[in-house]
């Protein structure tokens, strides 16, 4: 069993703990705030991996739909004792309309169908990346690492030589201000990597990084949204690794 017992915080999360390890942490758990509140986040998190949602159609197809209706006359009101025949140009109308909306209605169900595919691939990339998680956090040789942030939090980093990988978990007390975001970096020779950006507003994230061989740290900078190329501010944690 690891000597401090905080490090425990992210292989429990993801259940790699043994039973003993349970016990100890779960009691800890009634006695840490703080270690509560880390676990509450990332279950959340580990939870975003493997979660598929349906997508509604977009707004802008219903409006075309009723821009097509909107723009096409209809028949005039047919007198009970006068049969009237609708004119050729009316029955022209009459098969543009339905033409548009088969058109349309095609346009939803392609479209559709697009989202299904893409949500299914989603759900199957959470799935492959919940389970190359999980075998990194239960193998033999992991190594658990965890620094402070500056201005609350903390960083763990779950290493394993044998599948050349790490998980590197971030839980943060509040999101950065005016819109920016945290973004993860590993450095090897100095040289720094973008290793994930979060959403704005998002404080904690589990992410699976391959190829960990020869990375000497792990950092965590505040960021504009969408990420930087290269840090543009100073670390707020740098978890030395080697």
């Amino acid at each position: 069993m690891t000597a401090d017992i905080h490090a425990l915080l992210g292989a429990y999360v993801l259940d790699a703990v043994d039973d003993l390890e349970r016990v100890a942490f779960e009691r800890h758990l009634r006695e840490c705030a703080d270690c509560r509140a880390e676990t509450d986040e990332l279950h959340m998190a580990a939870a975003r991996l493997a979660d598929a949602t349906w997508s509604v159609p977009p707004p802008r197809l219903r409006a075309t739909v009723l821009s097509q209706i909107a723009s096409t006359r209809q028949l005039p009101p047919v007198q009970p004792s006068v049969p009237v025949r609708p004119s050729t140009s009316s029955w022209r109308r009459l098969a543009a309309a339905a033409a548009a909306v088969v058109v349309v209605s095609g346009s939803v169900a392609v479209i559709q169908e697009q989202r299904v595919r893409d949500e299914r691939a989603s759900a199957q990339q959470a799935r492959s990346a919940e389970a190359r998680i999980q075998a990194v956090l239960t193998a033999p040789d992991l190594t658990v690492r965890e620094q402070a942030l500056t201005g609350g939090g903390k960083v763990t980093v779950a290493m394993s030589t044998l599948h050349g990988a790490g998980v590197i978990m971030l839980a943060a007390s509040s999101a950065p201000v005016d819109g920016n975001v945290y973004q993860l970096w590993t450095l090897r020779g100095g040289t720094p990597a973008n290793a994930g950006v979060l959403e704005p507003g998002q404080t904690a994230s589990v992410r699976i990084v391959e190829n960990m061989v020869g990375v000497s740290d792990v950092g965590v900078t505040v960021e504009p949204p969408h990420g930087s190329v290269r840090p543009t501010t100073d670390m707020i944690a740098d978890l030395k690794l080697i």
